[in-house]
C-alpha cells in the first residue's frame, strides 16, 4: 500500500499534478533538532533543470505540519508537505486513450475502474519521492540516535549514493555527450546508483522476510524505474567458486580506544555487509538499477483504446531524459527509512 515500516514508519500521500504530495512520519524520536531549512540540501540534490533532466521547475518548500516543537520534534507523527505549483495537466489528456509504452497508464485505469487522476503520472509520478527524501533526511539523523539509545555507543552511520553508470557508460566524462545525442533523438536513457552505508553496528536485521536486504529491496523497488538491487558481489557472486567469494573474518585494532579492542569484520566485504540477513559490521553496500524514462518524444507505436486498433504516440510534456540523474538522494533516504525501523526494533 502506501505505508512502510513498523516502528519508524512513513505513509505518502498525494499526486502529481494534484495540490500537494506529502508524508506522515511515525516513530521519530523525540528531542531532535529539525527545521524545515535542514530538509532543503537533500531535496535540492533531487531537484530538475540540470542538463538531462524535467524542465518543470517546482520550488519544493518543506512545509512541517507537525512533529515539531520549538525546533525539536516532538515524538508524535511528523507531517511534512510540499505544494505543486508548475503544471501542465493538458499534456496527459491523450493517455487515457492511448496509455504510455513501460508507464502505469493502462494498469492504474483497470485497477481503480477509470477513476484514477492520471495527470503527470498521478500518485505512480516520481513525484511523490519528494516527501520520501525529506523523511530520508530526518531518518538519518534518527539512526544515530537510536543506534545511541539501544548499542550505547556514538557513532553517526552515513549513508552516501552516486551515480556510477549512464546507458551502459561507467566513463563519467562521457555522460553529457550521450545525454546531448539522446535529447536530440527524443529518447531516454537508464542508470546504475550504487549505495554505501558505513558504520552500522553488527547484529542489525532479522532473518528471513526481515533481512536487512529483503526491506532495503522492498523500499527501493518502491521508487519509481527500478528494474533490479544488488549487493556485494551481487550477480558476480554466482560466476564464482566458494573459496573465492567466501569472506573469512579479520580483527583489527579500534583506533583511539582507550583499552585494547578489536574490530571483527569479513575481510572482502563480498555479501555488501549483510550476513544471513543481519548486518556484520562492515558498509552496507548495494546497486540498483534505473530504466530510461518511459515517456519519450520519440513516436512509438501502441494500442489507441479510441481507435481500438495500433496508432502512433508521440507524446507531449516535459520529462526526464536520464531521471536516473536525480535518483541517488532518493536510494539513499528509502535506506536510511528501512535502516531507522531495524534499528527501532532490536
Amino acid at each position: 500500500m502506501n505505508s512502510f515500516g513498523r516502528k519508524f514508519r512513513v505513509s505518502i500521500f498525494g499526486e502529481s499534478h494534484g495540490e500537494q504530495v506529502g508524508i506522515v512520519m511515525d516513530g521519530v524520536p523525540a528531542g531532535m533538532p529539525l527545521a524545515a531549512e535542514d530538509l532543503k540540501a537533500d531535496i535540492a540534490r533531487r531537484k530538475s533543470g540540470a542538463k538531462g533532466t524535467t524542465p518543470r521547475i517546482e520550488p519544493d518548500e518543506p512545509v512541517i505540519l507537525s512533529g515539531v516543537y520549538e525546533g525539536h520534534t516532538t515524538g508524535a507523527p511528523l507531517t511534512i508537505i510540499f505544494k505543486n505549483t508548475n503544471t501542465h495537466s493538458s499534456d496527459y489528456s491523450l493517455f487515457k486513450d492511448m496509455p504510455r509504452p513501460g508507464h502505469a497508464d493502462y494498469v492504474a485505469d483497470v485497477k481503480w475502474d477509470g477513476y484514477n487522476d492520471p495527470r503527470g503520472g498521478g500518485h505512480f509520478s516520481a513525484r511523490v519521492t519528494t516527501p520520501v527524501v525529506a523523511a530520508g533526511t530526518i531518518a538519518k539523523k534518527a539512526i544515530a540516535k537510536l543506534i545511541t539509545d539501544r548499542f550505547l555507543v556514538d557513532i553517526e552511520p552515513t549513508v552516501e549514493a552516486r551515480l556510477i553508470e549512464i546507458g551502459g557508460e561507467k566513463d563519467s566524462t562521457k555522460w553529457p555527450g550521450m545525454i546531448d545525442q539522446i535529447m536530440k533523438e527524443g529518447d531516454s536513457l537508464g542508470g546504475v546508483v550504487e549505495c554505501t552505508v558505513r558504520d552500522i553496528p553488527a547484529g542489525v536485521g532479522e532473518p528471513f522476510f526481515d533481512s536487512v536486504e529483503s526491506l532495503i529491496s522492498h523500499a527501493v523497488f518502491s521508487i519509481p524505474g527500478v528494474r533490479g538491487i544488488e549487493f556485494g558481489d551481487g550477480f558476480a557472486a554466482s560466476r564464482m567458486k566458494g573459496s573465492e567469494h567466501n569472506d573469512p573474518f579479520i580483527a583489527e585494532p579500534v583506533e583511539d580506544s582507550e583499552e585494547e579492542e578489536f574490530y571483527i569484520h569479513p575481510s572482502k566485504n563480498g555479501a555488501g555487509g549483510v550476513n544471513g540477513g543481519i548486518t556484520n559490521g562492515n558498509p552496507i553496500v548495494f546497486r540498483v538499477a534505473f530504466k530510461p524514462t518511459s515517456t519519450i518524444h520519440k513516436a512509438q507505436t501502441t494500442y489507441n483504446f479510441a481507435k481500438e486498433g495500433m496508432d502512433v504516440l508521440q507524446a507531449p510534456g516535459r520529462h526526464d531524459a536520464c531521471f536516473a540523474l536525480r535518483t541517488p538522494v532518493i536510494v539513499e533516504s528509502m535506506a536510511a527509512i528501512v535502516l531507522a525501523d531495524l534499528v527501532s526494533i532490536q
